[in-house]
């Protein structure tokens, strides 16, 4: 009898030991690199005592997309905030109603030209469509000072872009389209094919093409550029048709929002402010992809040029995301095998 009531006694406590408050949670969906983004949302686990159930893109594994992910779900949200390293995706979700309008606070700081001015997504932790240049194959006074400069028969064969229907590659063509107008963007890809540029599977594949002189100069981003300048190669970064009367220098940033519909949107409200402080876009510029930051507090020492300091290319992201499909479609017309694609690197697609 005595036995049987310890036993009534700890299975009691057991339970009511679980009847306690649950723990916050929030759901994360990032499509971003897991080293930068993990430690930011460990933070602000730890500064909120708000567990992050965060999911993150494999590269490489080819899986259903993150972006697909949250469409095929919009019926029955998993998702609460969606942190990816591309703008375009967001605004697919954008066009499908499955954003929710939140107004940050701290969002409506950061500059109008990176964020909804309806409050449903924020930009933050930008990065640059830059040329990087092999300084040993290329001489000073021939250095390229823009991106049509890939297209200067001099330079035929020895110039190198990522595939353009794929990542960042894919966004800088599709706000070439909504920029410049579709025809002055597909005269642009035709003049490239002509002088047989050599194709990469991605921006990092050209920044070390470019390190070891493999090409003279190619289009890639800071956050590849920075690693093989930081590495002490023989390269130097150009951030391209920054004079008066050019098309400046395209800026693209990571975005951060709440899904509609969201099951924890008290949660997701509090870790999008957490994503958005300046401390966050500090850390960023301070890792090793050189993030830009775009918050006006966010005083980083940043090692790459930023909006702030040199010219930035207009961009209605809303025009290029519905650009993006006929961009794509134009470009894997144009760069097949049937239409004599220009000749791909090794390790290129």
């Amino acid at each position: 009898m005595r036995g049987g009531i310890r036993c009534y006694w700890m299975l009691a406590w057991l339970l009511l030991a679980g009847c306690g408050p649950a723990r916050e949670k929030v759901v994360a969906y990032t499509a971003l690199d897991r080293t930068l983004a993990e430690p930011i949302l460990s933070e602000f686990t730890a500064d909120t005592n708000i567990e992050v159930l965060a999911t993150y893109d494999v590269e490489g594994a080819e899986p259903v997309s993150l972006t697909e992910a949250i469409i095929d779900e919009s019926n029955h949200p998993r998702c609460d905030v969606f942190w990816t390293d591309e703008i375009l995706d967001t605004l697919r979700l954008e066009e499908r109603g499955l954003l929710a309008v939140y107004e940050s606070p701290i969002g409506q700081e950061h500059p109008e030209a990176f964020r909804a001015v309806d409050g449903k997504w924020y930009g933050l932790a930008a990065r640059a469509r830059i040329l990087l240049v092999n300084t040993e194959v290329v001489p000073e006074d021939q250095r390229p000072k823009s991106i049509y400069d890939l297209a200067d028969e001099k330079w035929r064969g020895q110039i190198g872009i990522a595939t353009p229907t794929a990542a960042a590659s894919a966004t800088h063509a599709a706000c070439l389209f909504a920029s410049i107008g579709e025809e002055k963007a597909k005269e642009f890809f035709q003049k490239l094919k002509a002088n047989e540029v050599q194709i990469f599977a991605g921006d990092k594949e050209v920044a070390q093409a470019v390190a070891v002189g493999k090409i003279a100069f190619g289009l890639t981003d800071t956050g590849d550029a920075i690693i093989e300048l930081e590495q002490g190669n023989p390269v130097n970064i150009v951030y391209p048709d920054r004079n008066p009367g050019e098309l400046g220098t395209l800026f693209i940033p990571s975005s951060v929002c709440i899904i509609q519909g969201a099951p924890h949107a008290d949660a997701a409200r509090r870790l999008v402010d957490f994503i958005l402080r300046p401390e966050t876009e500090i850390k960023l510029a301070n890792g090793p992809r050189a993030k830009i930051p775009l918050h006006p507090k966010a005083a980083a020492a940043s090692r790459v040029q930023t909006p702030r300091t040199v010219k930035a290319m207009t961009v209605n992201f809303r025009e290029a995301a519905q650009q993006a499909a006929a961009a794509a479609k134009y470009i894997r017309d144009e760069f097949t095998p049937e239409s004599k694609q220009p000749r791909v690197a090794a390790g290129g697609s």
